[in-house]
């Protein structure tokens, strides 16, 4: 028997109509009165304009559609699968067993019929922490003896450890508030998981494996499936995001990075001996989130911009800032930031590429980390990582195995 877990009703909806497609449950035969039914779907004039030698439709008394029992087909046998409509947040699996116990009661093939049965937990392609919740139920429930997780969105998952001091890679962007606070978190549900990368000793002094946002974004991405077609398409609208931002940094409309608006400052975010300081707190300024843009906007950088300054202008936080400062951007100057740095868009397909190129690298330190964790666990007798798909398919295809003793 199979038991699937989700949080959301209209997919387990979805998944029932599969279920039936692949012939692993049975379509409910409804049954009503047709005559009434019509009637209340159409009119109640629908049945005056039947001919008087219609047939009497009517197969049984009329009644609603019942949905089946969860877990149980039309014809009373035991379907092969049961939903629970749960979220999972952390790797204690005591209310959704408590649940399967109750709805598998009434069943001859109930997994529960012994004092703790065997299970296995399973995920294909589990965003971010939900594949570490999954990892820990392993130790977290007895009645589970083993597990089988394909990791997926690395950049979802949580950091449980906070930046190292005298970090730069905050100073290399503008400001962003949610970015330093999901960075600060110290999720416990978080990578990494095992006390191998959590101790790591570095040669500069520190300890901890961390990946950032950026690395853990990078690790997503699948060059190896990349096509020219794909890199024309995906590097333009890089470059004309990055253009964009170049133009709201020169209007004001954003802040500088620290470490250019602060040439002054130290890796510790101290002040340098003999710097100017005048005292004064600025104001900083939201950071610009755009999101994605319909795909025509993308067809020269003045639509890109256009379309981006139509959007800023409909979003409560940022129309003022449009106001002021990008309603009068003339359609030549827009033409003239593209012709000063379009030769820049080959640089930054480089180092875009450069950095995709490392996505592997980053992938497989987080698949290792859980690989660790569970070796670290006294009850877990085996533990490995194997491919289950083609990476041509699925670059996601990497999937950690544990079995309990």
């Amino acid at each position: 028997m199979v038991v699937a877990l989700e949080s959301k009703p209209l997919n387990i909806d979805g998944a029932r109509g599969m279920d039936i497609t692949a012939k692993l449950a049975k379509k409910e035969a409804i049954m009503r009165n047709k005559k009434q039914h019509r009637s209340e779907l159409y009119g109640k004039h629908y049945t005056e304009k039947l001919p008087k030698n219609a047939p009497d439709e009517q197969s049984a008394p009329p009644h609603d559609e019942m949905p089946s029992p969860s877990g149980s087909c039309s014809n009373g046998q035991q379907s092969h699968m049961q939903y629970i409509e749960t979220r999972i947040r952390d790797g204690n699996l005591s209310s959704v067993l408590a649940q399967m116990s109750q709805d598998s009661s009434s069943s001859k093939s109930n997994p529960f019929s012994s004092q703790t049965p065997n299970l296995m937990v399973i995920s294909l392609h589990s965003c971010g922490n939900l594949l570490h919740h999954g990892l820990r139920s392993l130790t977290l429930n007895p009645s589970v003896r083993a597990v089988a997780l394909v990791g997926c969105c690395y950049n979802l998952l949580t950091e449980r450890l906070a930046p190292l001091p005298g970090s730069s890679s905050s100073k290399l962007r503008a400001p962003n508030a949610r970015l330093n606070e999901t960075s600060s978190t110290c999720d416990p549900h978080g990578f990494p998981m095992s006390e191998r990368f959590l101790k790591y000793k570095h040669a500069q002094g520190g300890e901890g494996i961390r990946f950032n946002i950026t690395a853990r974004m990078m690790a997503v991405q699948a060059p190896r499936n990349w096509t020219q077609a794909d890199c024309s398409s995906f590097f333009t609208r890089h470059f004309y995001r990055a253009l964009f931002q170049k133009v709201l940094l020169d209007k004001g409309v954003i802040d500088e990075p620290i470490a250019r608006a602060h040439p002054d400052m130290t890796r510790d975010n101290t002040q340098n001996p003999g710097s100017n300081q005048s005292g004064k707190e600025e104001k900083k300024k939201e950071p610009i989130i755009l999101g994605s843009l319909r795909k025509p906007a993308y067809v020269t950088f003045l639509t890109y911009v256009r379309a981006a300054i139509a959007k800023l202008s409909n979003s409560p936080s940022h129309s003022g800032l449009v106001a002021q400062y990008l309603a009068t951007l003339s359609d030549e100057e827009i033409l003239s930031y593209e012709k000063k740095y379009a030769h820049k868009k080959k640089e930054l397909s480089i180092v875009w590429s450069l950095m995709a190129f490392a996505a592997q690298v980053v992938e497989s330190a987080i698949v290792v980390d859980r690989w660790c964790w569970l070796r670290e666990q006294q009850g877990v007798k085996e533990a490995w990582v194997e491919n289950i798909f083609d990476y041509g398919i699925s670059p996601r295809n990497l999937v950690v195995v544990g079995i309990k003793g």
